[in-house]
């Protein structure tokens, strides 16, 4: 090989060398361009969640405000009966509901005198820990969630009232440090119950939670399954960051309870609909649209918080899922029952 050849070569492979750094770098810029777009994704989306949004809540007059002092409106799944339809409470179902669906809270319904009840030969270590799983789950993605002790045929919250210490005194020591928990002391008070009886019973409760929560929310039912609100009015709690639960069936609860909802507020009462459906009170039958429409507009003018009965897909009108779907997570439109497809529409639809 002579000289030329050498020198010719040598050219070659400086060609070649800079070549492949170019084409190294070119492939190395685009990997890390991937990987970056995909972590600021990630960051955007976890800025984004609900509770970065949004922060630690406190009542302030009639509304529900966030860290900015901002009027928050909650747009909430509850679960059906945790005893009954525990696979539901899984943290794909709620990511579906946070992303699809556009819900920021999540209602953990644990019942407590019904089949299999926390209070009548249910599982308390497992409904404990269903609630602690589902807690984790909102948590983690970045959305509020409701602790629910939800009375109904034991009508009168007193009944298990010691069950209930215990309970709270255990879930709010649990929690104490997750601004994005909320408990709810009793479903729907009933029967012969009086304010005076729900009231002698978060007089009891309450003090258990502030003991290791001192600003947590609290809601708090009133007699005729959450209908009384204008009862508390009269007499309401002496206790900061309390708002009081009313539950509407929107072809059961018409005018007359809107029109109690309107006065309550306007007498300086903080309401929040924990629990509702379109159809009527039983949990069946008909969807009455025209009603619902009438509450969806009543709620979004006072940007009142509210929570949907209920995630399962049992063969009744208020589950949102279609009773032939199995699914838990990621559900087609096509999935949902006509209940569902309406309460989605309507939380989408919102900001």
């Amino acid at each position: 090989m002579d000289n030329n050849d050498r020198k010719e070569r040598e050219h070659i492979m400086k060609k070649c060398k800079s070549k492949l750094v170019f084409i190294l770098y070119l492939v190395v810029t685009m990997l890390t361009s991937v990987a970056s777009v995909g972590t600021s994704s990630e960051v955007y989306a976890a800025k984004k969640t609900p509770f970065k949004t949004h922060g630690t809540l406190k009542v302030k007059g009639t509304n529900l405000v966030d860290k900015n002092g901002k009027v928050v409106q909650l747009r909430g799944v509850s679960t059906h009966g945790l005893s009954w339809f525990p696979e539901y409470v899984n943290k794909a179902g709620f990511k579906t509901l946070r992303d699809d669906w556009n819900v920021n809270c999540i209602r953990l319904a644990m019942y407590t005198e019904e089949y299999a009840g926390y209070c009548s030969g249910g599982n308390q270590a497992e409904l404990k820990a269903l609630v602690k799983k589902g807690v984790k789950a909102a948590t983690e993605l970045g959305m509020y969630v409701i602790v629910d002790w939800h009375i109904l045929n034991d009508g009168n919250p007193l009944t298990h009232v010691n069950e209930a210490k215990a309970f709270f005194q255990e879930m709010s020591k649990e929690f104490k440090k997750q601004d994005n928990v909320i408990y709810e002391i009793c479903n729907e008070p009933n029967g012969s119950v009086t304010w005076s009886d729900v009231k002698k019973y978060a007089n009891k409760i309450i003090p258990v939670i502030r003991k290791n929560d001192k600003n947590a929310i609290v809601l708090v039912g009133s007699p005729t399954w959450s209908q009384d609100t204008h009862e508390a009015v009269k007499s309401p709690l002496k206790y900061q960051n309390v708002m009081y639960t009313l539950h509407f069936y929107a072809s059961t609860h018409k005018d007359f309870l809107r029109d109690r909802l309107k006065k309550c507020r306007k007498q300086g009462l903080p309401i929040f609909i924990s629990e509702f459906g379109i159809c009527d009170a039983s949990g069946n039958g008909a969807i009455d649209y025209k009603e619902a429409n009438e509450w969806k507009k009543l709620i979004d003018k006072y940007k009142i918080s509210h929570v949907c009965w209920n995630l399962s897909n049992k063969a009744e009108t208020s589950s949102l899922i279609s009773s032939t779907c199995s699914k838990i997570s990621n559900w087609k439109y096509s999935e949902l029952s006509n209940q569902g497809k309406w309460i989605r529409k309507w939380m989408k639809s919102k900001k």
